[in-house]
C-alpha cells in the first residue's frame, strides 16, 4: 500500500518506535521524526533514578546512535512543528521549513505543570522531565543540601529517594491524605510512605505550598498552607502534566483531556493519527476514553499505529503496565484499578515482597507488586487474555499462579 511520506511529531517513546516499527514492518516511504530537543531520541526513566545518580553518561539513554536513522533512512530533524495545514498536507516548522505528509502522527507528549506561587519562577527552582532538567539537577545537588519536593508522585517520590540516598536532607509536601494516592492503593501508599520515612525522608501531607521564600536571588525555604515554614535551598516540583494538545487544536482537530483518537489510534482527520502521552483514545477493553503516561502505553501504540499503516489495522487493545524504582524497591503495576472494591494481599509485607490484587465486583482488574515480578508478569499474562481469579485463590499462598494461565 502507498500512504506517501510519514511525518512523526515528537521523539520521545512513541516517536522513536514508531519510525523502527514502519521500517521493520517493511515501509519504504520517506519517514520524517521531528525532535524538538538538542539529544538523540532518549530514554526517560531513568532521569529521576540511575541517571541522576550519576551513572553513565547522555550516550546511556540513547535509544539508538545516530548511524541507526542514517542506516534505516529515518530523516531525524532537529527543529520545531508550529502549525499544520491540513489541507494541502503540510507541517510548517519554526526554522521555516515545512513537511509534506501523506500521514502524520502526533506523539507530542505532556509537559511539566508549572508552579503558579511566588518566586516560582527562581532558578533552585526545578522540575525533572527532560534530559536537560535531570543533567541540570544531577550538576546542581550535592550532599546536606536542603530540598523540598512538592508532589508526592511517582516522580517526586523518585527524586526524594535518589536525593535521600545522595546526603541530600528532603521534604516532601502533598495536598493529598497519602502518597501516590491518585495511582495505587492505600496498602501501597502506606508501605512506600514508610520505607520513605525510616530513610530520613520527612513527608509533610493534607498541606499545600503557599510561597516560596527567597533572599532576593535564591530559594531560602516554603510556607505551607498550615502555617509551617520549612527551609530549603533548591525546590523539586512534581505536580502532574499537561498534554501538548495545542498543535492539534490550531489545527481544527477535537481536543479534551488529550487529542481525540478513536481505537484505532485515528484523529476525525484519516491522514492524522496520535499516540502516547497525548492521545485519549477510545478503549473497547475498558470502555469509554483513556490518557495514560507510560512508556508500554507510548510504544504499545506506536506498533499499533505502524501495523495500521502497513496493511494489518486493529483495535487498540493494550493492558497498561507501569513501574517505579524508589530506593531499592521496585513497584510494579498492571492494569486499571480505578473503582476497585476489594483489595487482597499476596506475599510478605515486613519482609518488603507482597502484591495488593484489585477486585471490581468479583472480578480482578489489577496487580500492585512490590519486589514481586512473577506475580507481576502474571498480571500481564492473564488480563492480556480477560481472565481472572478469585479473591480466595490469591489470598492463598499455596495456590499456584501458573495454573491459571493454562
Amino acid at each position: 500500500m502507498t500512504i506517501g511520506p510519514v511525518v512523526i511529531i515528537g521523539a520521545g517513546h512513541a516517536g522513536y518506535q514508531l519510525a523502527a516499527s514502519l521500517r521493520q514492518h517493511g515501509l519504504s516511504e520517506r519517514i520524517a521524526l521531528v525532535n524538538d530537543e538538542s539529544h538523540l531520541p532518549y530514554q526517560r526513566p531513568p532521569l529521576s533514578k540511575a541517571y541522576l545518580k550519576g551513572t553513565g553518561g547522555p550516550d546511556s539513554l540513547m535509544f539508538r546512535p545516530e548511524k541507526f536513522y542514517s542506516d534505516q533512512k529515518i530523516d531525524l530533524i532537529s527543529d520545531r512543528a508550529v502549525s499544520i495545514d491540513r489541507a494541502a498536507r503540510k507541517v510548517a516548522l519554526a526554522s521555516g521549513a515545512s513537511l509534506d505528509y501523506g500521514h502524520l502522527v502526533l506523539a507530542t507528549g505532556a509537559r511539566n505543570r508549572l508552579l503558579d506561587i511566588p518566586n516560582a519562577n527562581l532558578d533552585s527552582v526545578r522540575y525533572l522531565r527532560t534530559l536537560d532538567e535531570s543533567q541540570s539537577l544531577r550538576d546542581y545537588i550535592t550532599a546536606g543540601q536542603r530540598v523540598v519536593v512538592i508532589g508526592a508522585g511517582f516522580i517526586g517520590l523518585e527524586f526524594a529517594a535518589t536525593a535521600r540516598a545522595k546526603g541530600l536532607e528532603v521534604d516532601v509536601v502533598e495536598l493529598a491524605p497519602r502518597v501516590m494516592a491518585r495511582a495505587v492503593t492505600a496498602e501501597i501508599s502506606e508501605y512506600f510512605q514508610s520505607r520513605h520515612t525510616a530513610a530520613g525522608i520527612r513527608i509533610h501531607l493534607g498541606v499545600q505550598v503557599t510561597s516560596i521564600e527567597s533572599d532576593g536571588s535564591k530559594v531560602t525555604g516554603v510556607s505551607l498552607s498550615d502555617g509551617r515554614h520549612i527551609k530549603a535551598d533548591l525546590i523539586v516540583v512534581g505536580v502532574g502534566v499537561l498534554p501538548n494538545v495545542e498543535l492539534a487544536a490550531e489545527a481544527g482537530l477535537k481536543v479534551a483531556a488529550g487529542i481525540i483518537v478513536d481505537e484505532n489510534l485515528l484523529t476525525a482527520d484519516p491522514n492524522i493519527s496520535a499516540m502516547g502521552d497525548c492521545a485519549l483514545y477510545a478503549s473497547p477493553r475498558f470502555g469509554g476514553s483513556l490518557r495514560l503516561e507510560s512508556v508500554q502505553n507510548a510504544t504499545d501504540h506506536a506498533r499499533c499505529i505502524a501495523a495500521r499503516l502497513t496493511g494489518d489495522a486493529k483495535a487498540y487493545d493494550g493492558v497498561p503496565w507501569f513501574w517505579s524504582d524508589q530506593g531499592p524497591d521496585k513497584l510494579q503495576m498492571v492494569g486499571l484499578t480505578t473503582g476497585y472494591d476489594r483489595v487482597v494481599v499476596r506475599g510478605d509485607r515486613e519482609k518488603g515482597a507482597f502484591s495488593v490484587f484489585c477486585y471490581k465486583e468479583g472480578q480482578l482488574v489489577g496487580i500492585e507488586s512490590v519486589n514481586r515480578a512473577g506475580d507481576h508478569m502474571f498480571g500481564r499474562r492473564l488480563l492480556a487474555a480477560h481472565g481472572s481469579i478469585t479473591p480466595e485463590q490469591a489470598a492463598d499462598a499455596n495456590f499456584d499462579l501458573k495454573s491459571a494461565l493454562t
